[in-house]
């Protein structure tokens, strides 16, 4: 009985973190648990790197310009996330314009900053401008940088405290459990690591130090984490990934 209880938990929280984190479609009579659903967002990125990845695949088939294909696949990502973690990019650059004391003023607020639309931009061109030269592993890419990316914010929500009590995001800090929710996540990232040979094995590595990188590094600007910054550390992951490695690859 308590065996079944602790799965029906899990997978209610797992299909909370596709609801929260996605715009994939569930049926209404399915029951969901948005509180521990953090614990789920590298798997959630997996799911969605590989539906994009997917959708990548049958570009090249019906032999789509990789231009054009490249910021198609774009535009199905933040479709597939509902732009909820641009949001926070958006949000986290304005803040970074101003003094500490406005910081957290100035990102609560709903009007956007030019610091924020030129945050948005540039993070944009830069994934397209990266797919575009990645002529390897496309698939496999895909699907880790968006692992990878949602890893780092769960080692931003582990280790770093969170500076609005009252926030929308408060409840990922409160309802995670270190250090297993992060082995959890960890473990799904590294077999899909391993599943890429020595390209992933690297590429994985790659992960790992983006997601501590700027993990900390957003902590330090902010002395803390916000929902808006979770959001930040995921694209902004994405995209250095993807940069580092459409170089990389070419290399290998």
């Amino acid at each position: 009985m308590k065996r079944f209880k602790l799965l029906k938990e899990s997978l209610g929280s797992f299909l909370g973190a596709i609801v929260f984190y996605t715009m994939l479609p569930l049926p209404d009579f399915w029951l969901i648990d948005l509180r521990r659903i953090a614990r789920w967002s590298p798997l959630v990125g997996l799911i969605l790197g590989a539906i994009l990845s997917f959708i990548d695949l049958l570009l090249e088939i019906i032999d789509c310009p990789r231009f054009l294909a490249s910021v198609l696949i774009v535009a199905f990502w933040l479709f597939l996330t509902g732009g909820l973690h641009l949001d926070g990019v958006i949000d986290t650059a304005d803040g970074m314009a101003v003094s500490s004391e406005r910081k957290l003023d100035v990102m609560r607020d709903s009007h956007v900053g030019a610091y924020g639309v030129i945050a948005a931009i540039l993070l944009l061109l830069l994934k397209v401008s990266a797919l575009f030269d990645l002529n390897s592993h496309r698939g496999l890419v895909l699907i880790l940088s968006a692992g990878w990316g949602r890893w780092g914010q769960l080692i931003s929500i582990a280790l770093y405290p969170y500076l609005r009590p009252n926030g929308k995001g408060a409840f990922h800090k409160f309802f995670l459990k270190a250090p297993e929710d992060l082995i959890l996540g960890l473990t799904c990232l590294i077999f899909a690591s391993l599943a890429g040979g020595k390209i992933g094995l690297i590429l994985g590595l790659i992960g790992i130090l983006i997601s501590f990188w700027l993990s900390r590094y957003f902590f330090r600007q902010f002395k803390g984490h916000t929902g808006d910054t979770y959001g930040a550390v995921v694209e902004w992951s994405e995209t250095i990934f993807l940069c580092i490695t459409s170089v990389l690859l070419r290399h290998i």
